[in-house]
């Protein structure tokens, strides 16, 4: 199986649940829009939300946020509330644009790439940024909480043109219904309909590549999430624990997937994911 097809099947799972979003005019601007990569004549935007009485020389903890929408839509606006949020909290807010697979030559592996590349060019500007170099997290919904995942468990997947020397490190994780074991029963069924073998997919499944020093990570989750069965994050949670790392899943009863984008559970879970952040010292607020 080459690995074009898989990543159409990796898409076509999460295709249907591109995440519920607030109307455009309901969403708050970013302080800044900056290009991170090109490729192909496409620039790739990162765009920056920054707390009042930000200065250049502050070294403040930031987070990274990656849209959902099955790899193949959604686009920065997808975290634009949480990152406004966090950002009146002091945090230094990102939401990243990568390449779609709906375009042409792109895959899921691309996604991973251009993720990993965004993380990079967050701690290699971090002096311009007024970020704190160690203090800074990643988060996603959905296809973006498996590119946030991604971060620490799929670096088999490089941009060559990439600074290697420039280590991905999150210091935590706020995922929210992450696809991030990807093996489970509508998986195997769709890879078995059209003879495929699953063994292809887990080359970009994170579960299938957790090693030892996992970052604190927390996951929100609905019970009845059909598209990202709840079992899949849960083992996710397991093995991280079993390897050392701390990882809580936060559920919400009754909630299907990206829950979190719709009102209360938008606030409901950023409360949590500040909390969260600010046992971590990412808060001071």
């Amino acid at each position: 199986m080459n690995r074009s097809n898989v990543c159409v099947w990796a898409a076509a799972l999460l295709l249907p649940w591109c995440g519920v979003q607030a109307q455009k005019g309901e969403l708050p601007e970013p302080t800044e829009k900056r290009v991170y990569k090109e490729v192909d004549g496409k620039a790739l935007e990162i765009w920056i939300w920054k707390p009042v009485g930000w200065k250049k020389e502050d070294r403040r903890s930031a987070v990274v946020f990656y849209h959902g929408g099955g790899w193949k839509g959604g686009s920065p606006t997808a975290f634009a509330r949480q990152s406004a949020k966090l950002a009146e909290k002091g945090m230094v807010a990102f939401s990243v644009q990568y390449r779609l697979t709906t375009q042409p030559g792109v895959t899921v592996v691309e996604c991973v790439k251009d993720a990993r590349s965004a993380f990079r060019w967050v701690k290699t500007h971090a002096g311009e940024l007024g970020v704190d170099v160690k203090r800074i997290a990643a988060g996603g919904g959905s296809a973006g909480g498996h590119l946030a995942a991604g971060l620490v468990t799929l670096g088999a997947f490089e941009d060559e043109k990439d600074d290697m020397s420039v280590v991905i490190d999150p210091v935590a994780l706020v995922l929210f219904n992450p696809a991030v074991k990807l093996d489970f029963e509508r998986a195997r069924n769709g890879a078995a309909k059209e003879g495929r073998k699953l063994e292809d997919l887990l080359r970009v499944s994170p579960y299938h590549h957790l090693k030892a020093g996992h970052p604190p990570t927390v996951i929100f989750h609905g019970d009845a999430d059909t598209t990202v069965p709840i079992e899949s994050v849960q083992a996710y949670a397991a093995k991280v624990k079993e390897l050392g790392g701390a990882c809580e899943v936060v559920v919400t009863a009754g909630q299907g997937h990206a829950f979190f984008n719709r009102e209360p559970y938008v606030w409901e879970t950023l409360a949590r994911a500040e909390g969260f952040l600010r046992e971590l010292g990412m808060l001071k607020q």
